[in-house]
């Protein structure tokens, strides 16, 4: 019986954290294209790729899930070029560009 509660309770955790990890790429993915928009740049392909996670404390020192979601862009639409964006728990923290032309 104890079996089952623990792989009940296992299986809510984890489905948790999914919905919670789909929230926060949401949040990311829109903040994206809207500095992509402000900064007149293209992002291409049109999503973000999950590159690390960490646990770290923000300016209150409460604990939070840190992310790093990669994405690509373009300032021509002849080169790409990387970009990333960091987030602490669904907050964005920065949005850094790799050298590019303009």
């Amino acid at each position: 019986m104890w079996d089952e509660i623990f792989m009940i309770l296992l299986f809510s955790a984890g489905f948790l954290y999914w919905q919670s990890s789909q929230k926060v790429k949401e949040i990311a993915w829109t903040a994206t294209v809207n500095y992509c928009e402000n900064m007149e740049i293209q992002m291409l392909d049109g999503y973000i790729a999950f590159q690390s996670l960490s646990i770290k404390r923000d300016g209150a020192e409460r604990l939070h899930l840190a992310r790093i979601y990669q994405f690509e862009f373009s300032s021509t639409g002849a080169e790409r070029y990387n970009g990333k964006i960091y987030m602490l728990g669904r907050r964005v923290q920065s949005i850094q560009l790799d050298p590019h032309r303009v």
